[in-house]
């Protein structure tokens, strides 16, 4: 039995092939054809049941929808015929996508649609008169081959709004089997060039790549239940079991290579498309124009390819290297026979690498949006492996953490291209592009990716050829590429202690402007919940004040408070933007009470100040709307005063109601850090995330008589690590820790 529901219908047939591979969709089909027939009632000459999209091609999947066309010559009586075929179709609750059309209709349809002219290469005839099929499907194959020169670009145009929409597959952790790049919609558009006579788009490793996607979305669609194409987590293992791999990271990579297979001879095929479509300008022989582009490479009908002294010579070591950067800073693809003839004949690096090497490297990692494209090309003909024989070990490697969102071969080059925004505000650019790509290179072996990382970072570093001051600063960059972020987020930036402590981590200016590009980097790489304004100011805030200790060894002044707030009547409450402060006379349950009334009004805290100012008691809030849409000011300023007075019914809805858990199952842990901070004890509760998370850990330390100096609170995801600074243990560190568990559970 599968889990989730089945479909109950008359002519069960069709639905009890539940089978994986390319057998069981073969039976599916002929189930889901002798189904249709016995509906086609019509004995009427000029009528015909046509079946496109995956039935059309024998592809059903085990829950897959119909697309039919109801073919007839002007018949009369088509709409009674329809109802009879199409309501005991929805009666057995499948999918359908249908039509009723002659066949100069579809074929108008299939003129200004260019979808529906590729659909209709897939015709095959189902029921009815067959040699009104035959016509269809004639006639629209013999009009895809007249038009298909001007048809491509809009083809072209809506494949690529596909992909923007859903993404890479290759690259993606929960990507759609269907319409991300390189997925089973584009083998469809490989299909239709291929009709098109401009090229074999439809080469054997596609074709097994094909049939290995087919055979994930059927054990997909095993495993749910349901009609389902996006391989989300939670099912990878189920799927890969089934599949009769080993674990759901091997699927995820198979999955990949074959998305790459794909998406790699789409582009190919555009490319030969474009080739056969535009008239290039000739020279006067009549010859393609080449032109010189770098040493040993010119540009040929929108192509790099190598230059004749380049073939006739011996290759020089870096020739495969001055080709990819020279593709990525013009942003023209680097030609088949080319890369080919590079990973036959291009000899390995020596080790050291020779300069041009190595500033080839650094001209391709500085390129920025064409550095993407240019080192997928490389990688996909085994350059990349020759230049870096750690990268096999990284190629489509999952990174299971929700915040992520491509695997971490695409992550380290994707951060690698965002670090180029910030090579102007350091001092060694060069640096900043190596240590982005270099950062996460221990991601995949035991231990702390940043620790074990650094001694692997330092070895690619001294092969390329760095002197040792730099290679010591890469494995040192790689080390600390998450200080900034980290402290930024889960330390109080007006410690003494905490600005001393990065400092001596980072030790001079160079090394604390190149770490904040490569956070910048590393998150606009990662995915939009790493990176924020807030989290940016912060980072910022750090660095600034870091600087001040290393250049003059004195800090910031600290900022004042509100004079509003330090002066007015209380309690007083200010509200400005993301920020909530208040001011009471009494600090004890201050910080609960104000978080508990933030959580009724569905705002996430960010970061959160209590201090005592002149005898009052001061707390202020960084927050965030939880759903996108801000409260009410007025009503929420009314609720902080009455919570502030000490009126329990604004909070008491929230007493013993626990928020439901985002993140990982694992139970929440404490972390105490004694060293942290000038004047507390820091404790440091990793959990899932949940709403009213901190009302609950608030009050469980106001219980326990734990004083909050501080809070800041950092959301990774579906999880969370909040830093408590602690001033007075009351009870001790043993009940305070299981006072604060006891809350993160309830």
């Amino acid at each position: 039995m599968t889990r989730g529901s089945t479909r109950a219908a008359a002519g069960a047939g069709p639905l009890a092939v539940p089978g994986i591979g390319a057998a069981a969709r073969s039976q599916r089909s002929a189930a889901f054809d002798d189904w249709l027939r016995g509906l086609f009632t019509s004995s009427v000459s000029g009528v015909a049941l046509v079946a496109v999209g995956g039935l059309g091609r024998r592809e059903c999947a085990p829950y897959a929808d119909l697309d039919l066309v109801l073919l007839h010559a002007g018949v009369p009586g088509m709409d009674d015929l329809a109802a009879s075929l199409w309501y005991p179709i929805w009666d057995a609750r499948l999918g359908l996508d249908h039509s009723v059309r002659t066949v100069p209709e579809a074929l108008s349809v299939a003129h200004d649609d260019v979808k529906v002219a590729l659909g209709l290469l897939d015709a095959r005839h189902i029921a009815g008169d067959p040699a009104l099929s035959a016509s269809l499907a004639e006639a629209a194959a013999d009009q895809w081959r007249r038009t298909a020169i001007r048809q491509l670009p809009a083809l072209r145009s809506v494949t690529t709004a596909r992909w923007e929409a859903h993404g890479e597959l290759a690259f993606l952790l929960e990507g759609d089997l269907k319409e991300a790049a390189g997925g089973l919609r584009d083998v469809g558009v490989l299909r239709g060039i291929a009709r098109s006579g401009v090229t074999d788009a439809l080469r054997p490793a596609v074709r097994a790549a094909h049939l290995r996607l087919l055979d994930t979305r059927d054990a997909l669609h095993v495993t749910v239940g349901r009609r389902v194409d996006r391989l989300v987590a939670q099912e990878r293992a189920a799927v890969a079991g089934l599949l009769g791999l080993d674990d759901g990271d091997a699927l995820l990579r198979r999955v990949a290579s074959d998305a790459r297979t794909v998406a790699n001879a789409l582009d190919d095929a555009w490319r030969a498309a474009d080739r056969v479509r535009v008239i290039r300008r000739r020279g006067a022989d009549g010859k393609p124009v080449r032109s010189p582009v770098a040493r040993d490479v010119v540009s040929q009908d929108g192509e790099l390819v190598l230059a004749r002294t380049a073939i006739g010579a011996r290759p020089d070591p870096s020739l495969s290297l001055r080709v990819a950067a020279a593709a990525a800073t013009t942003r023209l693809p680097i030609s088949r026979a080319t890369c080919e003839w590079l990973a036959a004949y291009c000899p390995p690096l020596p080790s050291p690498w020779p300069a041009s090497a190595r500033a080839a490297l650094i001209t391709l990692l500085g390129a920025g949006p064409g550095l993407v494209p240019a080192w997928e090309t490389c990688d996909r003909y085994g350059l990349v492996d020759g230049w870096l024989p750690e990268w096999a070990r990284m190629r489509s490697l999952p990174q299971h953490n929700p915040v992520h969102r491509y695997t971490l071969d695409r992550h380290l080059v994707q951060a690698a291209a965002e670090a180029t925004a910030f090579t102007r505000e350091v001092d060694r650019p060069d640096l900043l592009l190596l240590a982005a790509f270099l950062h996460d290179v221990g991601k995949g072996l035991p231990g702390d990716h940043s620790a074990v990382g650094a001694p692997v970072a330092a070895a690619v570093a001294a092969r390329i050829g760095l002197p040792p001051p730099d290679v010591a600063l890469i494995s040192k960059l790689v080390s600390l590429h998450l200080l900034l972020p980290e402290v930024a987020t889960r330390r109080d930036l007006s410690d003494p202690k905490t600005i001393a402590g990065v400092a001596a981590a980072v030790g001079d200016a160079t090394c604390l402007d190149l770490l904040h590009g490569l956070a910048r980097a590393d998150a606009l790489a990662t995915g939009p919940a790493a990176w924020s304004d807030w989290k940016g100011r912060l980072v910022a805030e750090l660095v600034r004040r870091t600087h001040t200790a290393l250049d003059t060894g004195v800090l910031p002044a600290l900022p004042t408070p509100d004079p509003a707030l330090v002066a007015g009547p209380l309690p007083a409450v200010h509200l400005d933007g993301d920020r909530v402060a208040v001011a009471a006379a009494d600090r004890r349950g201050l910080l609960a009470a104000v978080a508990g009334c933030l959580a009724l009004h569905r705002l996430d805290v960010l970061g959160a100040d209590v201090s005592t100012v002149e005898g009052r008691a001061l707390v202020e809030f960084l927050t965030q709307p939880r759903f996108g849409a801000a409260p009410d000011p007025i009503a929420l300023a009314n609720d902080l005063r009455r919570a502030v007075a000490g009126d329990v019914s604004v909070t008491q809805r929230l007493r013993g109601r626990g928020g439901r858990s985002a993140g990982s199952g694992a139970p929440p842990r404490v972390v105490w850090h004694r060293d942290a901070a000038t004047d507390a004890v820091v404790l440091e509760l990793r959990a899932a995330d949940s709403p009213a998370l901190l009302y609950r850990v608030a009050s469980a330390l106001d219980e326990a008589g734990a004083s909050v100096r501080a809070a800041r609170i950092s959301t990774l995801g579906g999880d969370v690590v909040d830093a408590f600074y602690l001033v007075g243990i009351g009870a001790g560190e043993r009940a305070v820790e299981a006072a604060v568990l006891a809350a993160a559970q309830s």
